[in-house]
């Protein structure tokens, strides 16, 4: 029941967004530097030397519709390599949630910690989640301070986005029905 009030509560906050995405196939992807959880420095123009970058924006541990992109993300990791991508996932979560994250999907591809919100900004998948939705979270054990590491309250969209060896948007997936991802099998199609 817990579990169903949740999914509800995720449905409430998907539409109550209204944002649409920002960029188009073709345009050129912003750069970024961070830090991944393995503690490694990172940017976007590294990345894509090596071939495409298969970027996963996602909420946070607690969302069961992220934790199942995540896994089957995981499980699908050797084709989407064999396509020379390397898969990087980017949330709001501080590292100790992000740490959740991979004990729940085993996560074995890299992700940043976006606490400060700016790579998310960036790629614009931000949006700020109202008060009374955010009391309704804690309800169910979850705060955005604890969990992020900030009172920002912001969440990403959920989005994946492969960028090539340019460093232009490839392919651009971006639905506020936080329910909806795209399949390996589409990711793959278009690598």
């Amino acid at each position: 029941m817990k579990h169903l009030l949740l999914v509800i509560l995720l449905f409430v906050v998907a539409k109550s967004q209204s944002q649409t995405l920002q960029f188009k196939e073709g345009d050129k992807a912003p750069n970024f530097t961070a830090i991944t959880h393995a503690g490694n420095k990172t940017d976007l123009k590294k990345l894509i030397k090596n071939g495409p970058v298969v970027m996963v924006f996602y909420r946070g541990y607690w969302c069961p519709f992220c934790n199942k992109e995540l896994n089957n993300m995981n499980d699908s990791l050797p084709m989407l390599q064999a396509k020379g991508a390397t898969v990087i996932a980017i949330t709001p979560e501080k590292y100790t949630s992000v740490n959740k994250t991979i004990e729940k999907t085993k996560a074995s591809f890299d992700i940043i910690s976006d606490t400060s919100n700016i790579i998310l900004k960036q790629y614009g998948v931000n949006f700020t989640v109202d008060d009374k939705t955010l009391e309704k979270y804690k309800t169910y054990g979850i705060d955005f301070a604890s969990v992020n590491g900030n009172n920002d309250n912001i969440l990403p969209v959920p989005a994946v986005f492969i960028i090539d060896k340019n460093g232009k948007f490839k392919y651009l997936y971006f639905d506020t029905d936080y329910r909806k991802r795209p399949s390996v099998k589409t990711l793959l199609e278009n690598l």
